[in-house]
């Protein structure tokens, strides 16, 4: 299947100049919804990943169900004041300030086999919180994997940690 053909381009959102890869026509089709994450069940059936992290919002989606098929457990991470326990935090810097991120504490014990899940990876900001969230709790991160990944925009180089992602483009 191409998945490529369900992944919406929206010109100049969310500003001029950008066009945005929409993932909401990727999973409102069944068949399309279903083999992307097959796929990525494929890939870690058989690593002993024990958690994987999901970023808010869209992280939920892809990584709740590859949870479920590899009989993982899920960790949300979000941002800062939106989880009601004691919690570990990583700031990181937006084009336009910083944001924070956060996970509850225990959500991983030291060794823990990790995958990292989000949508997509632009400039790497976002899930380079997730990692250091990941390492300060002592987790073992196996990848970072996304659905989508802007290569042009070099966010892997960010992270330190393997990366894979089932899409790719090259230039905006």
């Amino acid at each position: 299947m191409d998945l490529y053909a369900y992944v919406r381009n929206v010109p100049d959102f969310p500003k001029q100049g950008i066009q945005f890869k929409d993932l909401t026509t990727l999973w409102m089709d069944p068949a399309a919804c279903r083999e992307s994450i097959d796929l990525l069940h494929a890939r870690y059936r058989d690593r002993g990943i024990q958690k994987i992290v999901g970023a808010e919002s869209r992280g939920f989606i892809v990584g709740a169900p590859l949870a479920y098929l590899l009989g993982a457990g899920f960790i949300p991470v979000r941002k800062k004041g939106k989880l009601p326990y004691r919690q570990v935090e990583a700031t990181y810097e937006l084009e336009y300030g910083t944001d924070t991120l956060t996970i509850h504490e225990d959500a991983i014990e030291k060794g823990d086999r990790v995958l990292i899940v989000d949508d997509l990876l632009a400039t790497g900001g976002t899930v380079s919180a997730m990692v250091e969230l990941v390492q300060k709790l002592g987790g073992d991160i196996e990848e970072a994997v996304f659905l989508v990944e802007l290569v042009f925009l070099e966010g892997r180089r960010r992270l330190g940690v393997p990366v894979f992602s089932l899409l790719q483009y090259a230039q905006e």
